[in-house]
């Protein structure tokens, strides 16, 4: 083989490599963690604010970033109807709400307005909320991501430092499925996978009876398949759904609930892990 034909054979070796990521870290923030669900409709949201909320509760200071562009919950949960103020009309600087610093699409667009976006531009927004968001002194940042493991969550999980990643799911066989991908994907863009919770795992009657409405113990298992931590249940409650919808996550409307009880330990085990 001739010089030519070897230089051409380097040179096309090279263009093909994998691409290598510099990750950004999130600027006024110690930790990144994100909530994620390779389904929608399990609850990430309001796991992700009273997660927010119960990590607040035990002395640290938190923001949420609302990631889930398509989808924004965070207005409504946190009942927060205002614009972030801009001081030089490139940066901005977070609402706090309950003692929490939040960020969310949702409060730059109406809330009817449906977010027609093509991929770069979902990814352009949430690099720019990652970048120009002037978060002041946090130790944990928490990121409502959206559901699912296309290429948002693929962007920013490669360009954003996220300094461990937390997987919900409900037990049933078709949601684990999807879990199983999102597993393989943080593991692949070697993103630290900090647990996976079971969100929904049974409904509990006032009398204690319990029914296993979406199965039962199906992401504890996977957590045990796949070598990661199983963080707890939380069990379908009708105060958690009240408390969400009135904009005033249970973890702050009622810390003493049975329930809020579960988001501020997984909060200790979060905190543990890091400290």
């Amino acid at each position: 083989m001739d010089k030519k034909t070897t230089g051409l054979s380097d040179a096309f070796k090279k263009s093909t490599e994998p691409k290598s990521f510099k990750k950004n870290p999130i600027n006024g923030s110690k930790y990144t963690i994100a909530i994620s669900s390779a389904k929608g409709g399990v609850g990430k949201s309001t796991f992700a604010m009273n997660l927010a909320l119960a990590l607040k509760s035990i002395g640290l200071k938190i923001g949420i970033l609302d990631a889930d562009i398509y989808g924004p919950s965070l207005p409504k949960m946190m009942s927060i109807d205002e614009k972030p103020k801009s001081e030089d009309g490139k940066s901005m600087t977070p609402i706090e709400k309950y003692g929490v610093q939040c960020m969310s699409i949702g409060f730059l667009v109406d809330k009817d307005t449906p977010m027609i976006w093509r991929g770069p531009m979902v990814t352009s927004a949430i690099k720019t909320f990652a970048q120009k968001v002037l978060w002041d002194n946090l130790d944990f940042i928490v990121v409502d991501m959206p559901p699912g493991t296309g290429d948002t969550q693929l962007t920013f999980a490669q360009e954003i430092k996220v300094d461990g990643v937390i997987i919900i799911s409900t037990p049933q066989d078709i949601a684990l499925a999807d879990v199983m991908r999102g597993i393989n994907m943080f593991d692949k863009l070697k993103v630290p996978i900090l647990g996976l919770v079971d969100n929904m795992s049974f409904f509990e009657t006032e009398e204690g009876k319990k029914y296993n409405i979406f199965g039962e113990g199906g992401v504890e298992k996977l957590s045990i398949d796949y070598k990661k931590k199983f963080l707890g249940k939380i069990p379908i409650n009708i105060d958690l759904r009240v408390a969400a919808d009135t904009g005033k996550p249970l973890v702050e409307a009622n810390p003493d609930h049975k329930i809020s009880k579960i988001f501020i330990e997984i909060a200790k085990k979060i905190n543990d892990f890091f400290n």
